[in-house]
């Protein structure tokens, strides 16, 4: 037991030595970067915290409103599209069922899009 405190003493010492007791520049330079990086990180973080903040939830509502607006365009157009195959199919009536729904279909679409344009316009100027 002796010895291994002994050996690990001079390991120790050994290291010192090597080292140079505080003489040897580059730990100091290594530290004074590492800490300049860690504030210029800081900094950045902070800046993107800031800028994604402020336009995070006005996209978000924007692709929502997006994702709206197409799902009202196409559930217009296939909603009517299937009624009208419906149409067809039960009273043998060939393409006029499947026209005019689709047509009708399309005008409802539009008309709901139209609808949640001027919604959206109205929330935006009243901001």
């Amino acid at each position: 037991m002796q010895a291994e405190s002994g050996l690990s003493g001079s390991v120790s010492g050994g290291w010192r030595e090597m080292t140079g007791n505080g003489s040897d520049p580059e730990p100091a330079s290594q530290d004074s970067r590492l800490v300049s990086l860690q504030e210029r990180l800081d900094r950045a973080e902070a800046a993107e915290a800031k800028r994604a903040g402020s336009g995070a939830p006005e996209s978000d509502a924007n692709y929502r409103l997006g994702n709206r607006v197409l799902a009202e365009l196409l559930g217009g157009m296939l909603g009517g599209a299937l009624i009208g195959w419906l149409i067809d199919r039960f009273a043998g009536t060939s393409p006029w069922g499947l026209l005019g729904m689709l047509a009708l279909g399309v005008v409802v679409a539009f008309r709901n899009i139209f609808r949640i344009a001027n919604d959206a316009s109205r929330r935006g100027g009243s901001k």
